[in-house]
């Protein structure tokens, strides 16, 4: 099985792009953030017609997640069940095959010191407290999405730069590491340790082409998938072309690569 996740900042915007992309790679699942529309906005019957079951969380021009799967998609969770956070579209879970899949678009924050960054630290504490709930460390738990925090000066281009800056301040990536202290291993570091790996580049500063990115879009597993994870890649041709989003998919591979 073959599990990605790629914030492509609107999805009515990019869906030619996103089909296309799609139809080259077939993903089993797929992991969609700030898909930025409501339910019935979302091209459900496009992608459908690609063999996908679709589940979305949206909410108007801002946030939204959404879960695509080739596969039984059941038992589908809306929200973190917190008043104080849900009425924005952040978090879509599925249970898919013997895998429970979360689609996650994290709090930015803005910058540190904003109203929004103490707001983005609760969020997390938040999500902490759902997942330790509602999701068993001893079943094969795939989270996954833009979570909006750099893990550490590895997956960022210029640490000293981005020092103590929004998305790579020390308060998120603590917020962060409770999530991983869950039991959750970042899949990446399966494969690779050195850093030079990033998923998202600013427009502004033409980031991508002059290589300055972070990696801020992860794939978080539980001992069980962490052991089933044969494979990890970021697809950074598709942060290429034609009105692209800022973001590139990440891709991890389940059981046998073939």
């Amino acid at each position: 099985m073959r599990i990605a996740t790629w914030n492509v900042n609107s999805v009515r915007a990019r869906l030619e792009s996103l089909l296309a992309w799609l139809e080259i790679r077939s993903p089993d699942v797929v992991c969609l953030q700030e898909t930025k529309c409501l339910d019935e906005r979302f091209p459900r019957e496009e992608l459908e017609g690609l063999g996908y079951q679709v589940a979305h969380h949206g909410q108007r021009a801002y946030n939204g997640v959404a879960i695509l799967s080739r596969r039984s998609l059941e038992d589908v969770v809306r929200g973190i069940g917190d008043e104080r956070f849900d009425s924005e579209a952040r978090v879509i879970g599925a249970q898919i095959e013997d895998f429970l899949v979360l689609s996650v678009y994290a709090v930015n924050g803005v910058e540190v010191g904003h109203d929004r960054f103490d707001h983005k630290l609760r969020w997390f504490r938040a999500l902490r407290d759902f997942l330790a709930l509602r999701y068993p460390m001893n079943e094969k738990v795939v989270l996954c999405g833009d979570l909006n925090v750099t893990i550490d000066d590895r997956d960022v281009w210029d640490p000293q730069r981005w020092r103590e800056r929004i998305l790579c301040s020390t308060p998120e990536r603590e917020a962060l590491e409770g999530i991983l202290a869950l039991g959750f291993k970042d899949a990446l570091r399966k494969f690779r340790q050195e850093g030079g790996v990033y998923t998202w580049w600013d427009y502004r500063l033409r980031g991508f082409e002059r290589g300055w990115g972070l990696r801020i879009d992860h794939m978080l597993l539980s001992a069980p998938a962490f052991d089933a994870c044969t494979g990890f890649e970021v697809d950074v041709e598709a942060r290429e072309g034609k009105k692209p989003s800022d973001h590139a998919p990440v891709v991890a591979t389940f059981g046998d690569p073939g």
